[in-house]
C-alpha cells in the first residue's frame, strides 16, 4: 500500500465512481481500477462494492476514509514544506466555510492573502452548519475551516482560533412597515411573513427565539441557499434575519438594514487539525489573525 493507491481511493470516493475519478486524475480507467484492487489485496478486503456502473462503500473502504485523508494530507504537507524552503510561491490553501462566513470575513481573509501569495490556490469549500466544517477539518477533507455558531465553538481534537462577533440584523425593502435608521424589536415584527434559514443555521434560531417569546411569525420561504434570500426580500416576498456580514451588499442592492432589540450574535472562528499545517495554510492562518485585520472588522 502507497500513497498513490489512497489518492487513487480517495479520488473514486469523492467523484461517485471510478469513470469520473479517473478523469479527474487524468488516468485511463483500467488503471484506475487495477490500483484499487492492488489496494483491496494489500489490505485483504474489498473496498467497494461494484453495482452495474454504481460503487458503493464496504464497511472497510467507509473506516478507510478518514485515515487515508490523513496520509494525503500528510503528504501534501511534506511537499509543500519543501516547495516553500525559499517562499510561499505555490501550493493549495483548503478551506471550508459556512455560506454566511464566506460573504465575511472570508472574503477579505482570501483578498489580504491572495494580494502576498498570488500563486497559491485558494480552494473554498461549501459547509451548511459548524459540525460540518469541523468535520471536514478533522477529517482531512480541508485544512482549515471557517464557522459561526450562536455559542462560542469549541472542539478538544481541533484548534479554534476566535475571530469576531457578527450581529444579526434585519432585512426588509425600503418602502416596508419598518423607518430607516430605527432598530427593529420583537413586538414590531409581529404579523411580518419571514424568509428564513433551514432548521439548524443561527438565523433560524433567532426567529425561533422570537416566536418562543411569544412573536407571531409566519414563515415564507425556508430555503437552504442564502443568495436566494436577498432578492426574494427586494421582490417583496418578507422580510429576513441575516448577519451583518450581509449589510454592504443588502444595502448596495437597495434593501434596508436595521438593528434588532435586543441583539444576538454569532461567533465566528477558524478552526484547523492539531497536526502540523502546510506552510501555506500556516501563512493564510497568521495572515487571518492579525491583529490589525481582526481589529480592522471588531465591533
Amino acid at each position: 500500500m502507497d500513497a498513490r493507491q489512497l489518492e487513487y481511493f480517495l479520488a473514486v470516493v469523492d467523484n461517485g465512481g471510478f469513470n469520473r475519478a479517473a478523469a479527474a486524475l487524468h488516468l485511463a480507467q483500467p488503471s484506475l481500477s487495477q490500483a484499487i484492487r492492488n489496494l483491496e489485496r494489500d489490505l485483504g478486503g474489498m473496498l467497494f462494492h461494484r453495482i452495474g456502473r454504481r460503487v458503493v462503500l464496504t464497511e472497510a473502504g467507509h473506516a478507510l476514509i478518514e485515515p487515508a485523508r490523513q496520509v494525503v494530507r500528510s503528504l501534501e504537507v511534506a511537499r509543500a514544506s519543501v516547495d516553500s524552503v525559499h517562499a510561499i510561491r505555490t501550493g493549495r490553501v483548503d478551506i471550508a466555510a459556512m455560506p454566511s462566513q464566506a460573504v465575511e470575513p472570508l472574503s477579505s481573509m482570501v483578498s489580504r492573502f491572495s494580494e502576498r501569495h498570488p500563486g497559491v490556490r485558494l480552494t473554498v469549500r461549501a459547509a451548511p452548519w459548524p459540525r460540518t466544517v469541523m468535520e471536514m477539518v478533522r477529517t482531512g477533507v480541508t485544512e482549515l475551516g471557517l464557522l459561526a455558531a450562536m455559542d462560542p465553538p469549541a472542539a478538544a481534537d481541533l484548534t479554534v482560533h476566535p475571530i469576531e462577533k457578527h450581529r444579526f440584523v434585519l432585512v426588509a425593502r425600503p418602502d416596508g412597515p419598518f423607518p430607516p435608521g430605527r432598530p427593529v424589536t420583537g413586538d414590531l415584527l409581529a404579523g411580518q411573513r419571514l424568509i428564513a434559514g433551514q432548521k439548524g443555521t443561527g438565523m433560524r434560531q433567532v426567529i425561533e427565539d422570537l416566536r418562543a417569546q411569544g412573536v407571531d411569525l409566519t414563515i415564507a420561504v425556508e430555503t437552504e441557499h442564502r443568495e436566494a434570500i436577498l432578492p426574494l426580500v427586494l421582490k417583496g416576498v418578507g422580510v429576513a434575519v441575516l448577519t451583518e456580514a450581509w449589510t454592504p451588499l443588502a444595502e448596495r442592492a437597495g434593501a434596508l438594514v436595521l438593528d434588532l432589540i435586543p441583539p444576538s450574535y454569532l461567533h465566528v472562528a477558524l478552526v484547523s487539525r492539531k497536526a502540523r499545517l502546510t506552510p501555506a495554510a500556516s501563512e493564510f492562518l497568521a495572515i487571518a489573525l492579525a491583529p490589525a485585520a481582526i481589529d480592522s472588522r471588531s465591533l
